[in-house]
């Protein structure tokens, strides 16, 4: 019900309180956010809406694969390191990052979802560090010396190529 409320009334609301404080022309409205405030018109509509589609499945596929590691390593027993695992250490909450960005920040933003989009982001991050503190103490030794290794939530420099070529299926 939430979910619905917040499209059906959250890019109309923000568009109203953009028109009523910022004082933007009514006759250039469109249907995104950035197209409007940028004043790209439809041409900037598809862009983003392009753009926000192929960020969001990449996320879901980050996710899937992610999560496929993860039980893969449970089953064994074993530190999940290796895939995706071995380019950051929470590819299960990258992957919702970068689906999230793509869907509530670039292709239909409202004020709700740009607003919501870093609360969401910290909240996880904080999950992370908690769930590391219990794989320390799983793993000891070798969880620490991955810490140091593998990069948290964002790849290193270099390692989004990599990224991508371990997200297809």
């Amino acid at each position: 019900m939430i979910a619905l409320h917040a499209k059906m009334y959250g890019f109309p609301l923000t568009i109203y309180l953009l028109v009523r404080f910022l004082h933007l022309d009514r006759r250039g409205l469109n249907a995104n956010l950035w197209s409007t405030l940028l004043g790209m018109g439809d041409t900037g509509m598809m862009i983003s809406m392009l753009i926000g589609y192929l960020l969001l499945f990449l996320g879901i596929e980050l996710f899937i694969e992610g999560w496929r590691e993860r039980y893969r390593a449970h089953q064994a027993g074993r530190l999940a390191s290796v895939g995706l695992y071995g380019l950051v250490r929470h590819p299960q909450y990258m992957g919702p990052f970068v689906g999230l960005f793509g869907e509530g920040v670039v292709h239909w933003p409202t004020v709700f979802s740009v607003t919501l989009f870093p609360i969401i982001v910290l909240t996880y991050t904080r999950l992370a560090y908690r769930e590391e503190w219990g794989m320390i103490a799983k793993f000891g030794n070798q969880y620490e010396q991955y810490l140091r290794r593998v990069p948290m939530l964002f790849p290193g420099r270099g390692g989004w190529r990599r990224l991508m070529a371990e997200a297809k299926p």
